[in-house]
């Protein structure tokens, strides 16, 4: 029984790519495809099980790569070796790249590609598998750089720590910022950035006024567009996240909600994995909602507001989730919690109570609190950030953390007691 595939080859290629992949007796040619969206359109329809598609097609990027692999179809990328490609082909997610110069290889790469699948049992776009079956660039110009020895990327050894919380600003971003701002100070690398704050808010990020920067810098939607495009990379991403005061880079949010379309979770799997390259700690402000009611409204590619949210959460090393230290906090974070063990049965996240006080849980509050969690959440774990207005409220005015401008203050301590218990969970899981 032969194999379909769908075409979206432009050019003179196009003609003999169709007849070679014809001639196969285990290939057919299901449909010619004139544009991106007939393509998406046709992989969703079940229409074949690969597509070969040039990469100067029009919309063609990461975000469109991830969509096929989720219909279930393997990406052939044609490319042509001469052009001055601004994308490294192999970025863009293909599960094979051929130089289109070698078109005559096209049905053995094909063929490869699915004999590799069925030993393997690997899906399209599986992370176990090497990005490229079949890389042009060993004959253009010999290996990359960074290549590990069995194709891909070497292992990278940054940290990426993920602050989550439930909705009603139980103080995600403070704490996120003043996290990675410790983790900054634990590294002797001040100079070149040790630590990586990201704005991965899509309904109301503020990581950039809280730091006194001007939120108009293109950051996160920057390098979700390089990445998108196959161009982001070390440098890029060092370029986009300036340095401040004691090594801590910052990769800005969105400036506006509306543009939540332009942070694709494809996107952002990339710029985790270039982040652990650049930085040895990278701290991802997330939003509230865990939620992908996008699935309910769309039957075709849709975009997804909670994508970056899902991305940072599901990629992260080491999981902070916050909630505030009230009757009506502490009821959202004991739901929050249930949904995220819905979500991910198998990670342990470290809890934080934030704004913890007297007045708000009792005359013992981190007894009620440890109390309330162990019974109804059962978390046998917590770590209490004490309420501490005056200093918060100092910091943010000058636009510093709390380890600048009020290094001596209760929740400071709090959080650095954190950044520690991070450094040593980590350190525990790289052991084993």
């Amino acid at each position: 029984m032969s194999t379909g595939v769908l075409c979206a080859v432009r050019g003179a290629a196009e003609a003999t790519a169709v007849q070679l992949l014809g001639e196969s007796s285990r290939l057919e040619v299901t449909r010619r495809c004139a544009d991106l969206a007939e393509l998406l359109a046709s992989a969703a329809a079940g229409a074949g099980a690969v597509a070969v598609v040039t990469a100067g097609v029009p919309g063609l990027d990461r975000e469109a790569v991830h969509h096929l692999h989720g219909s279930g179809v393997w990406v052939v990328l044609l490319v042509d070796g001469v052009a001055p490609w601004e994308a490294l082909p192999a970025e863009l997610g293909a599960d094979a790249v051929l130089d289109v110069r070698h078109v005559d290889e096209l049905p053995a790469v094909v063929t490869a590609l699915l004999d590799e699948a069925g030993r393997t049992g690997a899906r399209p776009g599986s992370p176990t598998r090497p990005a490229t079956a079949v890389d042009p660039a060993a004959r253009l110009e010999g290996p990359a750089p960074d290549a590990a020895p069995g194709g891909g990327r070497r292992p990278a050894e940054g940290t990426l720590v993920a602050v989550w919380g439930p909705t009603g600003a139980p103080g995600r971003t403070t704490l996120a910022v003043n996290l990675a701002a410790e983790l900054a100070a634990t590294s002797a690398e001040p100079a070149g950035g040790s630590a990586l704050l990201v704005d991965a808010d899509t309904y109301g990020g503020t990581v950039a006024p809280v730091l006194g920067l001007l939120d108009e810098a293109p950051g996160l939607a920057a390098a979700a567009r390089a990445a998108a495009s196959g161009r982001l990379d070390v440098a890029v991403l060092a370029t986009l996240s300036p340095v401040l005061d004691g090594g801590l880079r910052v990769l800005s949010g969105i400036s506006r909600a509306d543009r939540w379309p332009e942070v694709a979770p494809a996107s952002l799997d990339v710029l985790w994995s270039v982040a652990r390259e650049l930085v040895r700690w990278t701290v991802v402000d997330c939003g509230f909602c865990l939620e992908e009611d996008e699935l309910l409204a769309y039957d075709t590619r849709a975009p997804r507001r909670n994508g970056a949210t899902l991305s940072a959460v599901e990629a992260a090393d080491v999981l902070v989730v916050v909630g505030a230290g009230d009757p009506i906090g502490m009821q959202r974070l004991v739901r929050g919690l249930g949904e995220l063990r819905d979500r991910l049965p198998a990670v342990e996240p470290v809890v934080v109570v934030n704004r913890v006080r007297a007045s708000a849980s009792g005359p013992q509050p981190g007894d009620a609190i440890r109390d309330a969690l162990h019974r109804y959440a059962g978390v046998a774990d917590v770590r209490l950030v004490p309420d501490d207005g005056p200093a918060c409220d100092a910091a943010l005015l000058a636009g510093r953390t709390l380890v600048e401008h009020v290094p001596t203050s209760p929740a400071r301590r709090a959080v650095s007691r954190l950044a520690e218990e991070v450094v040593a969970r980590r350190a525990l899981v790289t052991a084993h």
